[in-house]
């Protein structure tokens, strides 16, 4: 399911929108698609009806969003590289700050949004750029003082998961929509043609098991997933295991494990990129996962999306898609109860 999009127009001297940054701040692919739809919204009232988005490269915004006709560029603010690449960000420090305001200063843009409750390091930037005009929450006595007068909101402190009715509230004080919108995303054409025909050969109904999980404790565990892969392909069904890199090892590890006689049911994908990892699980009939990605790109094309949560606080931005185990511990979801949770869905 595509959403609507924005149709750019030409940058004439008759469009006097604002040439408009937009800065996220959250770093993770799932936060990027709780936001897509109000970036979207910016676009809409931004000379030529896009945005420039400035994001962590953890987002992977060019490969989940980079095809939409209101997105002008992707702009990386490498700030907080992983742990795992061992080195400093380029924009880390008072100096990276100062050196980002710099190469964004060419771009002469009108305006910055903030998605973001921590606007100092942006206020920094701003000032390099010559950017006057910075949009932010204002939840802070601080932040109204650095900001630019507008409407403020006070963050959201409920018991959900907080970035999704942040950028809700914002989105709607700024005047950029008058309620909250449920998350979607497009699947690029190129991405669902090459997913078409990899997961030809797999029975279907099919289930894309989402097996990534950026944190040890958001981990179901190998176990689990090999039962629930076995469990699935019994019955006739096609079983898609599906991360990234470094998942490989763990995918090659459950698919040994799964039953001779179902495996030929079951296949592990942990080297394609992520726009095809969207397109994947928009081909699947559920996706069942760590609180990863993967299951927020399945529930904003429209599949239903089982996860695997445990005690963490909840996701609220799509009830029809996205439907939350959880339980005192991770381990006390078993596989039997995330099975029937599957076959629901698919009735």
């Amino acid at each position: 399911m595509n959403p609507p999009s924005a149709t750019p127009v030409s940058r004439g001297a008759a469009d006097t929108r604002p040439l408009t940054a937009v800065q996220m701040q959250l770093n993770g692919m799932g936060d990027l698609v709780w936001h897509a739809q109000y970036f979207r919204c910016v676009a809409e009232q931004s000379q030529g009806g896009q945005i420039s988005l400035i994001a962590p490269p953890t987002t992977m915004a060019r490969e989940i969003i980079g095809h939409e006709p209101w997105l002008r560029e992707v702009i990386d603010f490498d700030r907080r590289p992983r742990r795992s690449e061992r080195r400093r960000g380029r924009h880390s420090g008072l100096d990276g700050l100062l050196r980002f305001g710099a190469e964004l200063a060419p771009k002469r843009f009108d305006r910055m949004v903030l998605f973001s409750d921590h606007p100092g390091r942006a206020i920094v930037v701003c000032w390099r750029a010559g950017i006057r005009t910075i949009l932010g929450f204002g939840d802070t006595w601080l932040q109204r003082l650095l900001l630019t007068k507008s409407p403020w909101i006070q963050r959201y402190r409920g018991p959900a998961v907080a970035g999704y009715k942040d950028a809700s509230s914002f989105s709607i004080a700024q005047g950029f929509c008058s309620a909250p919108i449920v998350p979607r995303i497009s699947v690029r054409p190129d991405a669902l043609a090459r997913m078409r025909e990899r997961l030809a050969v797999l029975p279907r109904p099919f289930h894309a098991l989402a097996i990534g999980a950026s944190e040890p404790y958001k981990q179901w565990g190998e176990d689990n997933f090999v039962e629930l892969a076995g469990r699935l392909a019994a019955r006739g069904h096609g079983v898609l295991l599906l991360g990234g890199p470094a998942e490989g090892p763990l995918a090659q590890a459950i698919l040994a494990r799964v039953e001779p006689a179902q495996r030929v049911r079951v296949m592990a994908m942990t080297d394609a990129g992520v726009a095809d990892s969207v397109a994947a699980v928009s081909l699947a009939q559920t996706c069942v996962g760590n609180d990863t990605g993967a299951v927020q790109f399945a529930a904003a094309v429209c599949r239903p999306a089982i996860v695997v949560l445990g005690p963490r606080p909840p996701l609220e931005h799509d009830p029809e898609h996205v439907h939350l185990m959880q339980a005192a511990q991770l381990s006390d979801i078993s596989a039997a109860e995330v099975e029937a949770q599957v076959l629901a869905a698919l009735g």
